[in-house]
């Protein structure tokens, strides 16, 4: 069965029995039902119309599940007609079930996985990675967000913030590898743009245009990192990036500055970099502290610090890197970086063996791994 056309059509079904009457909860379990039923079917006798076989059998699960419960509480089921024959009505209702995942009632990070998982189409274990938890940990808190959307329908917006937290994590999950989301993040992200005028939508556009323009030179042979400086700069989509600071053009002249512009200022100022030593590092450290006053993240003061590097030199990277805490994951790697260019290679390559240790993923970790030996055999 075609994954891609799966994750196209499930949201989709999702939204429709919403539509006709189904809380969130039940219409996923109905749709989940209904999958199970498709793989077991369709290989031999695959439909003219997968949607709407998906529907028909989803909303028959729906039915089934309702009235057993119907009859087991004593209650009368509302809505127990079939769906009219024919093809399914083409109507896209996933950024409105971003929206009822992004619920009021609901948690930022509860909104953020439920989404995940019921739109984005990731499994609870790749979310749970994500958030470095177990997985049975991430099922519960799933399945208790699920229990408060009961009975809820499109009746009330979600928070626009957290839709945009979302679609980013969806695109960049999708930009790891395991689950290529990224071009569906941007589909998402492009019609949200075109229904409301909020420049961060705009700004999100951007930045994930911006990042995806460079995806074919982020990574060598065998899925190997190619850090930003070793890039081949003739392999960036330039259409892309056009597109990218035409956008974010617009919505920085809103005067509305949000987080996602910023970081969109920052990745245009790298893509209209011929080179590395060309980049406008001084620009860039000025958008960080803009960046620092909108979010005062962490995260943020990392990446700063290499900029300041860049930009001033490299002992006022180090200076700027003593005020973030050296618990936050790629610090080592920053370290060893900045170290590397003040000329203490010995100490630079203890750090970069150290950040290998401890990295995130597998390609990090090679990648760190062959940096500490590169340096060791300057020694």
């Amino acid at each position: 069965m075609n994954d891609a056309l799966l994750r196209e059509l499930v949201p989709a079904v999702i939204g429709i029995l919403v539509r006709r009457g189904a809380d969130f909860a039940s219409a996923e379990d109905a749709v989940q039902e209904a999958l199970i039923r498709a793989l077991e079917h369709w290989p031999a006798d695959p439909p003219r119309d997968p949607k709407g076989w998906l529907v028909a059998a989803a909303w028959r699960k729906f039915l089934d599940a309702a009235r057993s419960e119907s009859s087991r509480r004593g209650r009368e089921l509302a809505v127990d007609a079939e769906p009219a024959p024919g093809p399914a009505a083409d109507t896209d209702d996933t950024l409105r079930l971003y929206f009822l995942c992004a619920h009021p009632t609901l948690p930022a990070g509860s909104a953020v996985a439920l989404t995940l998982r019921a739109v984005g189409g990731l499994t609870t274990r790749q979310i749970a990675a994500a958030y470095l938890v177990p997985e049975a940990t991430m099922a519960q808190r799933i399945s208790r967000a699920k229990k408060k959307l009961e009975g809820r329908s499109f009746d009330r917006s979600g928070d626009l913030g957290t839709v945009l937290r979302v679609l980013y994590l969806v695109f960049n999950e999708g930009y790891g590898g395991d689950v290529d989301l990224a071009a569906e993040a941007i589909r998402l992200t492009r019609q949200l743009a075109a229904l409301t005028a909020e420049p961060e939508v705009a700004g999100l556009l951007a930045l994930m245009l911006l990042h995806h323009a460079r995806r074919a030179s982020r990574t060598g042979p065998a899925g190997r990192l190619v850090p930003l400086a070793a890039q081949d700069r003739s392999r960036w989509d330039t259409g892309l990036i056009a597109e990218g600071v035409d956008i974010l053009q617009h919505a920085l002249a809103r005067d509305r500055l949000g987080e996602y512009q910023a970081q969109a200022a920052i990745a245009a100022l790298h893509a209209d970099a011929p080179s590395t030593d060309e980049t406008d590092w001084v620009q860039i450290v000025e958008w960080y502290d803009e960046l620092l006053r909108l979010t005062d993240s962490p995260v943020v003061r990392l990446n700063r610090a290499v900029a300041v590097g860049e930009a001033d030199g490299a002992r006022a990277g180090l200076a700027a890197l003593a005020e973030v805490s050296p618990d936050l994951p790629r610090h080592r790697a920053v370290a060893a970086y900045l170290h590397e260019r003040d000329g203490d290679l010995k100490r630079a390559a203890a750090l970069y063996a150290e950040a290998s240790r401890v990295a995130a993923s597998v390609a990090e970790r090679d990648h760190l791994a062959r940096e500490a030996a590169r340096v060791r055999q300057l020694l």
